[in-house]
């Protein structure tokens, strides 16, 4: 080969390598370019994917609590329906025990008032039956003549102590002896009372008394009374001189009688009617006894 050919030869050489290394740069810097891009989309997908994941997982979640919630609330209520079925049975069952109490507490009663009437029917014919066998005409005279003389012998106690009326015609008692001559005649209850002391509200009968203050010279009191609870004061009462209230629903008044004044003391009687009545006892003690 001549030395010309050898130039030839190293400088086609030589001229086909200097474009084949830019070439393969080039290349080579596409290539990372891709990688790079492939990277990030790679990561893009990666963190899209991861977000997706923490997205599910926080559905699931939520969705788990809310299924452990409706489960706690339906056992809850399932529970409470529990234990209404047990009370509704509880109820039902003493219902049914009640009902049969009822209706053999029933059944007792009747046969009871059965028994009691007729043994009250035999009582009664055999009370007449005796009465008319024993009693003769002049038993019944015998007891006629008594009751005419205890009732003669009363009016004249009451007639012998010359007692004073009110103005609505009830008889006025001056003392103990007096307030039991009007007790025997059983038309009213009376109720003796003693006050000793001031603004000291007592409890006599149906009503509370209390004395304020006391006037020995012109023998008068002045009182204040608790009457359904109400109260009011009543003033300069003489001794002797009655006191008279209507209690709600009633037509016949009540009496208050102060008989003896002392220094912040009182005593007296209270009467009420028998149709008015209630059983009471006296919170004072008895005076004149």
């Amino acid at each position: 080969m001549s030395e010309q050919d050898s130039q030839n030869t190293y400088v086609e050489t030589k001229s086909g390598s200097s474009w084949q290394l830019p070439a393969i740069i080039l290349l080579a810097l596409l290539a990372v370019g891709g990688l790079g891009l492939a990277w990030s989309n790679s990561s893009k997908l990666d963190a899209t994917k991861q977000a997706v994941a923490d997205q599910v997982k926080a559905v699931q979640t939520s969705v788990q609590s809310d299924m452990n919630t409706l489960k706690d609330r339906v056992a809850v209520d399932e529970k409470a329906n529990t234990d209404l079925k047990g009370d509704l049975k509880v109820v039902t069952d003493k219902l049914k025990i009640t009902q049969g109490q009822l209706k053999k507490s029933r059944s007792e009663a009747e046969q009871l008032n059965s028994d009691t009437t007729s043994k009250i029917t035999a009582l009664d014919t055999s009370v007449h039956q005796e009465l008319a066998t024993k009693a003769t005409s002049d038993d019944v005279k015998t007891v006629d003549t008594r009751v005419t003389q205890v009732d003669t012998n009363l009016n004249k106690t009451i007639n012998d102590l010359n007692m004073a009326r009110s103005e609505l015609g009830t008889l006025i008692a001056r003392n103990h002896d007096e307030i039991d001559v009007l007790r025997r005649q059983g038309e009213r209850d009376y109720i003796e009372f003693s006050i000793a002391g001031k603004n000291q509200p007592q409890k006599v009968g149906n009503i509370t008394l209390e004395l304020k203050s006391t006037n020995e010279k012109k023998n008068s009191a002045n009182m204040a009374l608790t009457i359904e609870d109400k109260r009011s004061e009543d003033k300069n009462r003489g001794i002797n001189q009655p006191l008279f209230f209507y209690l709600s629903g009633t037509h016949q008044p009540e009496e208050i009688v102060i008989n003896k004044i002392g220094k912040n003391q009182i005593s007296g009687y209270l009467s009420i009617p028998k149709a008015s009545s209630h059983p009471v006892t006296a919170a004072a003690s008895n005076s004149g006894r």
